[in-house]
């Protein structure tokens, strides 16, 4: 589905924004949990930009939308990385 320039300009930087993920399996307890490896953006035309902060070790990637509690924390801008950059971690 192809986007028109008015809806591609309506677009937030939080609509657009996406996080990226890698499943993690912790050695002890073999518990699967899921670690944030970086931030995508999806343009307007379709596409998308991926920033890696780190690499996976198990080759494996999801590019997720932010959830309701990512978006809770970019307003209040609160979390551990207090930094100007509007990034939510």
């Amino acid at each position: 589905m192809e986007q028109t320039n008015a809806d591609a300009s309506s677009n937030t930087n939080t609509n657009t924004m996406m996080k990226v993920v890698s499943p993690t399996v912790n050695e002890k307890s073999g518990k699967k949990y899921w670690v944030r490896l970086g931030s995508a953006y999806r343009n307007r035309d379709g596409s998308t930009n991926v920033y890696l902060d780190a690499l996976p070790t198990n080759r494996q990637l999801q590019i997720r939308d932010l959830s309701e509690w990512d978006l809770q924390r970019m307003k209040k801008g609160s979390g551990k990385n207090n930094s100007s950059d509007g990034l939510p971690f």
